[in-house]
């Protein structure tokens, strides 16, 4: 004999033709909602037999109605990457759905740390999204010592999480240097992200993956940071030992912007010459000279399934990891 497993929060919403931060708010009697969604989320419990959790209740009548968003980074520059502005797009549309406020920390900085420490004792947040960690980042263990649930925006690279989102870098990467290798190119070279950073591990290891099932060599390497700036100057190295190169996969549109202005300037045709293709799809990615052939990557859905998986758990659920689908874009670049 099977026990039927009770209704989940989505299920709920589901039937009711709502969101969970709808649901949520029903559930827990809080203004802001229709009478028409109110009535539609009570018909659905009814109809579905679901359950509150009572643990989870009680922890939601304690609650300050906040949650994190901690980025480890302190770049005065930050909100110039358009990757990080589209992910707090994401994250945005969901808060917008629920009755929680966001508070942005940028932690990279010991200074930064202490101030996330800070709200966590306080009791001052229920929750903690983190994104752009670094191999050993202190800011995971100030996370988690806060005694409140933790999301991870992309795989830390030193631990396993128990929730996180994140998009398949692997397969993205290998995808774009099987389509270079269609294309007639030989002589593949790669622009890495930092190899503390589980994309920047994830997107090179694709690189690899690819040349070695084609027979072709993996040494046209440099290691960058994801900027512009590197990209440029990982770019020029390459050019320099590796003369005979006719192709590049940089692992983030920043960069490929930088290997594009670098190809321009040493007198390489693109992609007559050299063929380029970056990952992430960014808005920049279509205006550049000429138009970049990357990977997409879903940036704002990233950033909302990492809040609606932090809604779930903190009303009561427990969600799975989930791994976000990557697309190949061909443009004039590749």
């Amino acid at each position: 004999m099977t026990t039927r497993r009770p209704p989940t929060l989505d299920e709920v919403a589901l039937r009711a033709g709502v969101s969970v931060g709808t649901v949520s708010r029903v559930i827990n009697n809080r203004q802001h909602v229709s009478k028409k969604a109110r009535q539609a989320v009570e018909s659905a419990v009814a109809e579905l037999g679901y359950v509150p959790n009572v643990a989870a209740r009680s922890l939601a009548s304690q609650r300050r109605g906040a949650v994190v968003l901690a980025i480890s980074s302190d770049d005065p520059a930050l909100f110039a990457n358009l990757f990080f502005a589209e992910v707090i797009t994401g994250v945005n549309a969901v808060i917008e759905e629920t009755d929680l406020e966001l508070l942005l920390v940028l932690a990279a900085s010991e200074r930064g740390r202490a101030r996330l420490a800070r709200i966590l004792k306080s009791r001052g947040a229920d929750g903690v999204m983190l994104l752009a960690l670094r191999e050993n980042d202190p800011l995971a263990k100030v996370a988690e010592a806060g005694g409140v649930p933790v999301v991870h925006g992309g795989r830390p690279l030193d631990r396993a999480p128990r929730w996180y989102v994140d998009a398949d870098n692997r397969g993205g990467a290998r995808q774009a240097v099987e389509y270079l290798i269609s294309t007639g190119r030989r002589a593949i070279a790669t622009v890495t992200g930092p190899q503390d950073m589980h994309a920047g591990v994830s997107r090179y290891l694709g690189f690899r993956e690819a040349v070695a099932l084609a027979g072709l060599k993996d040494h046209r390497v440099v290691h960058a940071d994801f900027s512009e700036a590197g990209g440029a100057a990982a770019t020029a190295r390459l050019l320099d030992e590796h003369p005979d190169l006719d192709a590049v996969f940089v692992a983030s549109d920043a960069m490929a912007a930088g290997a594009l202005r670098v190809l321009r300037e040493r007198g390489r045709t693109v992609p007559e010459d050299v063929a380029v293709v970056g990952f992430n799809d960014i808005l920049t990615a279509r205006h550049t000279q000429p138009a970049l052939t990357t990977i997409h990557q879903p940036i704002v859905a990233l950033g909302s399934e990492m809040t609606r998986m932090l809604v779930r758990v903190l009303g009561g659920e427990e969600p799975t990891p989930l791994i976000l689908p990557t697309d190949l874009v061909i443009r004039e670049s590749a």
